[in-house]
């Protein structure tokens, strides 16, 4: 297996769209890239997504396994944003 610095690229393309390919998971990207600072916490994702927790618990790990988001936790609450700014843009030009 690869590291992340060792795969090529094609690799790291497929590992991207598997991380965007739900439904929920692009609800949740829209709703960072909306978000002020492009970050949220997990009630806002929550009450945007509609999803019961342990549904959207299960798709954030999901984007994070495939670096398409970062965590933070801050206390009691965690904060999710976009890996990458041009993950905004994709969603754009998927438009």
């Amino acid at each position: 297996m690869f590291s992340d610095r060792e795969a090529p690229l094609y690799e790291i393309k497929a590992n991207l769209f598997k991380g965007l390919a739900h439904p929920a998971r692009i609800r949740i990207l829209e709703i960072l890239t909306d978000s002020p600072g492009q970050s949220c916490p997990v009630s806002e994702l929550l009450e945007g997504t509609g999803l019961e927790a342990s549904h959207l618990s299960q798709h954030l790990a999901t984007l994070r396994r495939h670096r398409v988001v970062t965590s933070v936790r801050t206390a009691n609450s965690v904060t999710y944003s976009l890996a990458h700014p041009s993950i905004a843009e994709l969603l754009a030009i998927a438009r």
